[in-house]
């Protein structure tokens, strides 16, 4: 199994508190720990403007302004985003952004890409907020836009939503040209999002990866429903890597386990949140799979394993003011699942 980190960016509410002359470098430390350490394949940051539960007035960093800066600042570690939104800018400019910062990383981004659900964030900003269908077939259309100017340098495309006429990528990513990377779209494609009946068939056309439901049924359920897409488009399922994500609450014993869900509800006061709605947060984080003592972590996880969830992403709610539940995972978790035989930051090329 591979790893993942996702590093906080105030999307979740997750610097309030720290002035913001410190965010960079508490973000910038939590990327270089990842990058020194073997066992995280990955770090992640989130795509989004505005603050969740709800909308507010905490800092929330922009994703590919903090892919290029983390490229600068680490050496090994690869760089994604779960997952960016296609309509938030068009995907021509899209694909040389990812470009250039897959040059600046020198072939380490991931694109992680989806369809968009925050209505809140698409009316603020102008984009209005199209049906599921309409946002769905940008994501598709996308995409191919994507793959074409990664692959051959330049896209021509004239569809229902995005039209490009001669689109440039020059120079294009170092993934599939001058250092290994997707065979079928050069930077990875990572397309997230369980939407039965087009999302994973979207991915099941063009995904290297995909992103879903981490809850042992779920899980199963939606891995059933991309393979019969699969076998409908004569791709082969095991060419897909499945990942998902995971909100870590760990701790030596219950104890502090609680006391790790107690300061989740503590930081959503200190946000602004009604008593209820932090004690909300904290129900569904308490419910999640991810929530207990190493052990209990571990054999959750070997579970998931069995059911094909290959790649986990991790996120720690405390992670910006507290780094020993980090610590307590990386001691004790990972060396238990960490796939020693497919170690480093081209271990995907193996399953090409």
């Amino acid at each position: 199994m591979k790893f993942g980190l996702f590093v906080p960016q105030g999307w979740r509410m997750d610097l309030v508190g720290i002035d913001p002359s410190q965010h960079w470098g508490v973000m910038a430390g939590l990327a270089r720990r990842a990058d020194a350490n073997e066992d995280w394949t990955s770090i992640w940051v989130y795509d989004h403007f505005h603050t969740v539960p709800e909308p507010s007035e905490e800092a929330t960093h922009e994703a590919w302004t903090l892919m290029a800066a983390f490229a600068a600042v680490t050496g090994r570690v690869r760089l994604g985003q779960m997952c960016t939104c296609m309509s938030y800018r068009d995907p021509a400019y899209l694909a040389k952004v990812a470009a250039t910062v897959d040059i600046v990383s020198e072939g380490r981004v991931e694109m992680g890409i989806g369809a968009g659900w925050y209505e809140h964030e698409w009316l603020a900003y102008g984009y209005g907020f199209p049906r599921a269908g309409e946002r769905i077939k940008r994501l598709e259309e996308g995409v191919e836009i994507f793959r074409q100017m990664w692959t051959t340098g330049s896209a021509t495309f004239e569809g229902e939503h995005y039209q490009v006429d001669g689109a440039l990528c020059r120079p294009q990513p170092l993934q599939g040209t001058s250092v290994p990377g997707s065979k079928d779209n050069g930077i990875p494609m990572w397309i997230a999002g369980g939407g039965e009946k087009k999302t994973l068939r979207i991915a099941a056309q063009y995904a290297d990866y995909t992103n879903f439901d981490g809850s042992p049924e779920g899980f199963a359920h939606k891995s059933e429903i991309l393979k019969g897409h699969c076998d409908d488009l004569g791709r082969d399922f095991g060419q897909i890597v499945r990942s998902a994500n995971y909100n870590v609450v760990i701790g030596r014993d219950d104890r502090e386990v609680q006391q790790r869900l107690e300061w989740i509800r503590e930081q959503y006061l200190r946000a602004g949140l009604t008593p209820e709605k932090a004690d909300d947060q904290v129900k569904a984080a308490a419910s999640g799979p991810a929530v207990g003592t190493p052990e209990q972590i571990i054999e959750t996880l070997k579970r998931l394993e069995k059911q094909g969830m290959t790649y986990a992403i991790t996120y720690f709610a405390e992670a910006a003011y507290d780094t020993s539940g980090i610590a307590l995972f990386e001691n004790e978790v990972l060396p238990e699942l960490v796939d020693k035989q497919e170690h480093g930051h081209l271990w995907h090329l193996g399953r090409r």
